[in-house]
């Protein structure tokens, strides 16, 4: 809309127009204007809520995956100290006659990653899915033994 054709001359518009013209102009993109990926992921961290629980012996989380298969979920460890869970939750098949009145579930790819703390055995991880909703069980490593004193026999020479 130009205010200009409209025969409106005032500074107020003035600015209104030079900010609606800025809107419409994508050369002036910054450099650091996050990628699709990064969108995407973002979009799909935040549509995936989890509870964490801490226990004496393990961490668990828990997501609800309504829906899903095991094979549409994976589990993993990277960088020794990242849990990572993602998959995707598909459409399902439309049936002849049949159409949608209202589309509310999310579909598409799904993820959540958790930065691990140093105390984690990251061999002894499981993961279940029952009822909808993922368990992932990290056990704790031992406590560190605290360190006996060490005696040394003193000399006189």
């Amino acid at each position: 809309m130009d205010f200009r054709l409209m025969g409106i001359d005032a500074p107020l518009f003035h600015t209104l127009q030079h900010i609606i013209d800025a809107a419409g102009d994508d050369s002036d993109k910054p450099v650091s204007a996050p990628s699709r990926n990064y969108v995407r992921d973002a979009k799909a961290m935040a549509a995936t809520p989890a509870d964490v629980k801490e226990y004496p012996n393990s961490y668990v989380f828990i997501v609800d995956m309504p829906g899903l298969k095991s094979g549409d979920i994976k589990v993993q460890v990277e960088e020794d100290n990242v849990l990572l869970i993602s998959g995707e939750r598909k459409r399902e098949e439309e049936r002849e006659g049949a159409k949608y009145i209202r589309m509310e579930r999310r579909i598409g790819k799904f993820m959540r990653k958790f930065a691990l703390p140093e105390n984690v055995n990251t061999d002894a991880i499981s993961a279940v899915c029952q009822d909808g909703v993922l368990t992932v069980t990290v056990q704790k490593l031992p406590p560190p033994e605290p360190k006996k004193p060490k005696t040394i026999e003193v000399k006189i020479a």
